[in-house]
């Protein structure tokens, strides 16, 4: 388990600094719901601010009440990140209610917009309260602490495109070295005799390779870069094996290995790869770094089950407790 540091929030202002260590960027136009308390599950969630629509306020309502009932959440607070106080109060005062029904307490509501704060629901004269989330304790905390915060949702999804144009190039000339066998759509169908005596020798390939890694750190080359992407996205039980390497004591890592990977390798080959970096990531309790890893998996293959399936985790928002590593028999690749 990765370890956890406690942080204790006296006032909003503590509140919105914790905010953008938790998401990995300072939030602009969201609705952030996070736990509170000791002894709970810790559990927090980002949405978009939906415009001012009933149809569209009641859904953002009901999902984040199905999300606290679903996790059993017992006192939580809201942030909404925006300029609309009626619209902040739109969101909170059903969501307030709904939260009442399960037994459960809104802390603390606020509405954040450039540097101030508001009680949702203060008067409309209410010149608000200025905070610096920069200067703040807990952000220092987090920055010794090693935590990256980027300024934006948009630019932690630009964290995952590659800036190295001769990487890039070194990467793509080394995908056209591998044998054709191992490209996308090139791997026979599921029974066919070749297809093990294909496959095996990949799947021990990236077992021993991704532990190498996980040991040395050492980045890897263009063309291990390549090999790695093109086996896991061309074959669901090779892309297993490396999935069974992961566990929430060294998800961190294999965040940084996968990321690695998808920022250099071509978009055909990265859904696979960034399917692996979003389950990383949400094992390490990085929910906004696996959606953006989601999105990238879906731009590569649209239909791809894994990036599906991790998309319905995040969405239910169901804690990296949840999981139970693969076991050996789940790895069809070695079995018989």
């Amino acid at each position: 388990m990765t370890d956890q540091r406690i942080f204790r929030a006296s006032d909003p202002a503590d509140l919105l600094a914790l905010v953008p260590g938790v998401l990995g960027f300072h939030p602009e136009d969201s609705v952030v719901l996070m736990t509170v308390g000791d002894g709970e599950r810790p559990l927090h969630a980002r949405v978009d601010l939906p415009a001012r629509d009933p149809v569209a306020v009641d859904d953002l309502v009901q999902y984040l009440a199905a999300l606290a009932a679903r996790s059993d959440l017992r006192r939580v607070v809201v942030l909404v990140y925006g300029d609309d106080p009626g619209l902040a109060e739109a969101i909170v005062r059903p969501f307030d209610a709904l939260l009442s029904g399960i037994g459960a307490r809104l802390v603390c509501a606020v509405r954040a917009s450039g540097q101030r704060w508001w009680r949702v629901g203060a008067p409309p004269d209410d010149p608000g309260t200025e905070y610096d989330v920069s200067s703040h304790p807990f952000m220092a905390q987090m920055v010794l602490d090693g935590t990256v915060v980027l300024g934006s949702r948009r630019e932690l999804a630009r964290s995952l495109v590659g800036q190295d144009p001769e990487d890039a190039a070194a990467v793509a000339a080394a995908l056209k070295t591998l044998s054709p066998r191992l490209r996308p759509g090139m791997v026979p169908a599921v029974g066919h005799p070749a297809l093990r005596d294909r496959l095996v020798p990949e799947g021990h390939w990236v077992r021993h390779r991704v532990r190498r890694w996980l040991t040395d750190r050492e980045r890897l080359d263009p063309h291990d870069t390549a090999r790695l992407a093109v086996a896991t996205a061309a074959s669901i039980e090779v892309r297993d094996v490396a999935w069974a390497e992961i566990s929430r004591e060294n998800a961190r890592v294999h965040v940084d290995l996968w990321r690695d990977v998808v920022r250099r390798v071509p978009a055909d080959v990265r859904h696979a790869p960034a399917t692996l970096l979003g389950f990383a990531a949400w094992l390490s309790g990085n929910g906004a770094l696996a959606w953006c890893a989601v999105d990238v998996a879906r731009e590569s293959s649209p239909g791809y089950s894994l990036a599906g399936l991790l998309a319905d985790v995040l969405t239910k928002g169901m804690p990296p407790s949840t999981w139970r590593p693969l076991p050996p028999e789940a790895l069809t690749l070695f079995a018989g």
